[in-house]
C-alpha cells in the first residue's frame, strides 16, 4: 500500500539518499554537492524554496517529487518539477503516476498556469511516462548555467 503525502523535515535524509540514487542513474553522482543542512534549510527553513511529495510504503519513502515555483513573464506562476524519482525496486508499480497525479492536483489548487520540467534525451522510460500525460517536448531551447561562488 503506497501513501502519497507532503514531505516533512524528517524525510530529508531519505530524500537526499534518493537524490543520490537519481544522480547515479543519471551518470553524475559527483554532481550532488548539497549538504543535508542546506537541503533541510531550503525546504523547511524560514523561507522555503522547494516543496515535495513522498511515496511511502510501510513507513519507508520509496519515491518523491520535488518542485519549486517558477515565474514566467508570459504565463505567470508555474510549477517547476525539479526531480521525480521512484526507487528502482518500486518502478513499474504505478508509484510515479501517483506522485505525478498529486503534482497536477497541487498545481491546480495553487492556480499555477502549468507544470514544466526537463528530461534527459536518453531516458526513454521517463519520456514514455510523460507521453502518457500528453506532455509537450520542446527541442528548441538549450539549457544554460554558470557556477557562482
Amino acid at each position: 500500500m503506497i501513501t502519497i503525502r507532503k514531505a516533512i523535515k524528517e524525510d530529508c535524509p531519505r530524500l537526499l539518499e534518493l537524490i543520490k540514487e537519481l544522480a547515479l542513474f543519471e551518470k553524475a553522482p559527483e554532481q550532488v554537492t548539497v549538504t543535508l543542512d542546506h537541503f533541510i534549510e531550503s525546504g523547511f527553513g524560514n523561507q522555503p524554496v522547494w516543496w515535495a511529495f513522498v511515496a511511502e510504503e510501510n513507513g519507508t519513502v520509496q519515491g518523491f517529487a520535488l518542485y519549486y515555483i517558477r515565474y514566467s513573464t508570459w504565463k505567470g506562476q508555474r510549477m517547476y518539477l525539479e526531480d521525480i524519482l521512484v526507487t528502482e525496486s518500486m518502478r513499474g508499480k504505478g508509484v510515479g503516476k501517483l506522485l505525478f497525479d498529486q503534482l497536477i492536483e497541487e498545481a491546480k489548487e495553487k492556480k499555477f498556469s502549468g507544470i514544466v520540467w526537463q528530461v534527459l534525451e536518453w531516458n526513454e522510460p521517463a519520456i514514455q511516462f510523460y507521453k502518457k500525460y500528453k506532455a509537450d517536448f520542446d527541442p528548441e531551447w538549450i539549457n544554460c548555467s554558470i557556477p557562482v561562488g
